[in-house]
């Protein structure tokens, strides 16, 4: 799920910015929108202008760069599991026993202070766990969507009944939908996506309706 890439953070900037943690928050946002959440780029929010955090989110040379945010994960932690639409960038802030768990291919891969910017494929099942007795920190910036055209795109709009407890909700959309999704955007098969709590909307092709309609769970609603 991770992929070394060629950027890296200086320790010294590591240091000053372990030194200057935001937030006690569980997420901390660093740059702000443009315009479109998923599709336009991010830039640095007014805040961490002329900052470590800055220079640190600067070291990584991609163009266009999605949301950025600080997470805290503390000792004995594990975030539920689940998958994205978007594939993620991460920096290792702190930590000690810190994994990436694949839960498709039951893999684990140690997460080091190492100063390194690591690419995430975040389109299967996966968790984060600290194993360790030290708060981690990492940055995780998000990769934008593709922006693609489709010849003859159909509206596809899938509900979430109220009846469906919120949590709930996200959880089953996150194992079942989120990992459609990301392989689509990938394979250019998305246009147009927007998410609302309970909600989503995107173009695809009339080819498509009937894979979405075999992961839909049949608490969802499906509209084309």
């Amino acid at each position: 799920m991770l992929t070394m890439t060629q950027y890296n953070v200086p320790p010294l900037f590591l240091k000053d910015g372990l030194d200057s943690i935001p937030s006690e928050s569980f997420r901390t946002a660093i740059n702000k929108p443009t315009g479109n959440f998923f599709y336009d780029p991010w830039v640095i929010a007014d805040e961490f202008k002329d900052t470590v955090w800055e220079r640190i989110y600067n070291t990584l040379l991609v163009e266009d760069k999605g949301e950025a945010r600080l997470i805290k994960l503390e000792p004995g932690e594990c975030y539920q599991s689940h998958a994205d639409i978007d594939d993620r960038y991460h920096l290792n802030l702190s930590g000690n026993n810190c994994f990436l768990i694949n839960l498709e291919t039951e893999k684990l891969t140690p997460l080091n202070f190492d100063g390194i910017w690591w690419e995430m494929d975040a389109g299967s099942i996966h968790t984060a766990a600290n194993f360790g007795n030290r708060t981690r920190y990492q940055l995780v910036i998000r990769k934008l969507l593709d922006k693609v055209i489709l010849d003859k795109p159909v509206e596809v709009s899938i509900t979430i009944p109220k009846t469906v407890d919120q949590e709930d909700c996200r959880y089953i959309f996150d194992q079942r939908v989120s990992p459609w999704l990301n392989k689509a955007n990938k394979l250019g098969l998305i246009q147009d996506f927007k998410y609302a709590p309970r909600n989503v909307n995107f173009k695809t092709t009339k080819e498509n309706i009937e894979d979405i309609q075999d992961i839909l769970p049949s608490e969802f609603t499906l509209n084309v």
